[in-house]
């Protein structure tokens, strides 16, 4: 929801160009919900779910950041100083994520590292 009220700023703001990055954003929180929600993760296992959730935190904490203070810096319109501030909340959101996410991740990969010492000790 962040995400979009973002963008929403940046399309009524003269920070038009950057639009993109949180409608980027929006539309993938948003494929990631949905393929939670409809139980897509223990379908196709080939794909590490909690390593891609991890690496949209990332790196939206991190582009959330950088065009949240060129918005503040060089715009003086009230719709790109809006879109930054709601950006510098989602960079503290996207920061709360990542920490929950990584934790998540790790106890992921001990799990898959446990089964695979397992399969060689029984062959």
């Amino acid at each position: 929801v962040l995400s979009f009220i973002i963008f929403i700023c940046y399309i009524a703001s003269l920070a038009a160009s950057f639009m993109m990055a949180p409608l980027l954003e929006f539309l993938l929180a948003l494929f990631l919900f949905f393929a939670y929600a409809s139980k897509l993760n223990e379908k196709f296992k080939g794909v590490h779910w909690p390593l891609a959730d991890f690496l949209r935190c990332v790196t939206a904490a991190i582009i959330y950041f950088a065009i949240s203070i060129a918005a503040v810096s060089k715009y003086n319109d009230g719709a790109s100083k809006a879109a930054g501030v709601f950006g510098f909340a989602a960079t503290i959101v996207f920061a709360i994520d990542f920490y929950v996410t990584f934790n998540d991740l790790v106890t992921f990969l001990k799990q898959g590292s446990s089964d695979s010492p397992e399969g060689h000790k029984t062959e």
